[in-house]
């Protein structure tokens, strides 16, 4: 028997999330004839879960739901790209538990740190059970040996006597948990309420995107990030779209499956972080032919937007039919649902190169003229208009509104989006959220346009002699100057106070030859002094030293958490780096 995806005409009426709950929502997609397809990494069409199906046993499954847990219950699921994970999200929806998705082992840096993750969150969460595919049972009962919390498999989830009747949410209860990874104590959780996952939904498919008639999304995204689970399982189903998914591990290994997928359906919609698209332009092979020209908003989030790897990827295939255009760049983070800005449609990258010394001296994106020198010039990209309904300001250190163009200040966001907080941490709800119901992202920007520009995050900033160093800057520098025997590389401070600060540079090595990584040095330091003017103390460090959070990003509060710990090798001198106690900062 011949498996066929979803089509892409709903069958019924397209509704943008007019309904106050998930439930409501899928109520009415479950009427049409769309929903999810799951692929292997090859493309091939494993399993179709239309919002028909979905609905009926998340039903099903939500009635031994509510025997088994108390309304309100937090579970931990799994979030695999599979059709068990979304069937059992939204049976929690139906039985009023609250989900809270787990990232995998593969993304936290290796079993141990994933155990240690996976203890902190079911502490903090205070989870009921934790349900997971039977593959990870092992793992996760040797990460919570001493914990009361139950593991269950999905299969042992289905199994449950159906002897309830639902319980579904109203619209003034929680929807999820999901939890931050960059942090380097206990990740915070951060609530997702049934009004401000559905206020986004609609602010990304009716205002953003523009979801229309003709429209199908393509994700590889993981379903334990907001990117994943809100844009590409909540919003598509609160919407009627259908989706085609691959796994975030079989992206990595086969990108081009991702740009196949776009090209066999008629893709119209799919995001990625930067990398993604930089991975497929370094994995083309030209063995294949591919029609792109459906995929009218390539969205990037997730990351800082990066131009570069982005017009390469244009260049690439351009012939294959994709318009510049089509990028999409977007703001948002997990505290705001997902989204707060978006770029306006075909667009594409609206670029802005200011005058580095300026911004790190006084606080202002000037445009770069002919006069500034190159290595002075550092080029951005607009991220858009803040969804409607949603506010942002631009604020100094002292809470003052910055109104000036080019005034580089603290990104802060009002609106119906907005997190009620994080679960069961009031210290870091306060620190974050106001009474008045503003956020501090964390991130720091400027109006360009009327459109925000995103520069970096405030806490990691590297303050020296009076300027404001971007690490990110160091970061590409270095990886440009030694793109092909490098990796990742990451840049902090540490040291006293002030102008007492020494700025570090770990830059990710794929040799051990001597004479190779003395050539590596020279040329990454010589990079760095000509490109940022700062005196920066480089190490070349093995793969695999980095910690990358569940979303993909570097996490550089534990990298140097690590590297002060004694805990990152030093190819050099092959011997963990030492650092003085007194340096720790």
């Amino acid at each position: 028997m011949t498996l066929n995806p979803s089509p892409t005409k709903r069958g019924i009426a397209l509704q943008h999330s007019p309904f106050p709950t998930l439930t409501d929502g899928l109520d009415y997609a479950a009427k049409g004839d769309t929903g999810f397809n799951f692929y292997d990494a090859r493309g091939k069409l494993k399993t179709v879960l239309t919002y028909k199906d979905m609905r009926a046993r998340a039903i099903e499954t939500a009635k031994g739901l509510v025997g088994f847990a108390d309304k309100e219950a937090r579970i931990g699921i799994c979030a695999t790209t599979s059709p068990e994970f979304a069937v059992l999200f939204f049976a929690c929806q139906y039985a009023g538990l609250v989900p809270a998705p787990l990232p995998l082992p593969v993304t936290l840096g290796g079993r141990g740190s994933y155990e240690r993750q996976l203890q902190r969150m079911a502490d903090t969460a205070d989870l009921r059970a934790i349900f997971t595919p039977a593959s990870m049972e092992p793992i996760m009962s040797s990460a919570l040996n001493d914990h009361i919390t139950p593991i269950l498999t999905f299969e042992d989830v289905f199994a449950l006597a159906k002897t309830h009747d639902i319980r579904p949410h109203g619209a003034d209860d929680l929807c999820y948990i999901q939890y931050s990874s960059g942090s380097s104590s206990s990740p915070k959780g951060i609530i997702g309420s049934q009004k401000s996952v559905t206020a986004n939904c609609l602010g990304i498919t009716r205002d953003g995107l523009q979801v229309v008639e003709n429209d199908r999304a393509t994700s590889w995204l993981p379903m334990y990030h907001d990117m994943g689970l809100i844009g590409f399982m909540i919003a598509p189903m609160m919407c009627q779209l259908s989706v085609d998914y691959m796994d975030p591990q079989d992206f990595t290994r086969r990108p081009i499956t991702w740009l196949q997928l776009i090209s066999d359906h008629k893709g119209t919609l799919s995001y990625s972080p930067t990398f993604g698209f930089e991975l497929c332009v370094r994995r083309w092979r030209d063995d294949r032919t591919l029609d792109l020209s459906s995929w009218r908003a390539a969205g990037i989030g997730g990351d800082m937007v990066r131009p570069e790897p982005l017009t390469d990827f244009a260049d690439l295939f351009g012939p294959m039919g994709f318009e510049m255009g089509s990028f999409t760049p977007s703001y948002g983070l997990a505290e705001t649902t997902l989204a707060a800005t978006f770029a306006p449609l075909g667009q594409g990258l609206k670029q802005h190169t200011i005058n580095l010394k300026k911004a790190e001296s006084d606080g202002l994106a000037e445009t770069a003229t002919d006069l500034t020198p190159v290595e002075d010039r550092r080029t951005f990209v607009a991220c858009g208009h803040v969804l409607p309904g949603h506010i942002i300001e631009i604020r100094d250190f002292s809470n003052n509104v910055l109104t000036g163009a080019g005034e580089i200040g603290r990104i802060c966001l009002q609106g119906p989006s907005v997190s009620p907080g994080y679960f069961r941490n009031k210290s870091a709800t306060e620190a974050a959220f106001s009474d008045a119901g503003w956020l501090d992202t964390g991130d720091l920007g400027y109006w360009l346009d009327g459109q925000l520009v995103v520069t970096g995050r405030s806490k990691d900033l590297i303050l020296w002699h009076g300027r404001n160093i971007w690490p990110q800057d160091l970061e590409w520098a270095a990886q440009a100057a030694a793109p092909h025997r490098c990796g990742r590389a990451c840049a902090f401070a540490t040291g006293g106070a002030g102008d007492e600060k020494e700025i570090r540079l770990l830059l990710e090595c794929r040799t051990r030859e001597p004479k190779l990584l003395d050539e590596i040095h020279n040329a990454v330091s010589a990079a760095i002094r000509l490109e940022v003017g700062v005196p920066v103390k480089l190490q070349l460090v093995p793969r695999g030293s980095m910690i990358i959070t569940s979303s993909g990003k570097l996490a550089r509060a534990r990298v140097k958490e690590k590297f002060l710990g004694g805990a990152i090798i030093d190819l050099q001198n092959e011997s963990p780096l030492t650092i003085v106690k007194s340096a720790k900062a």
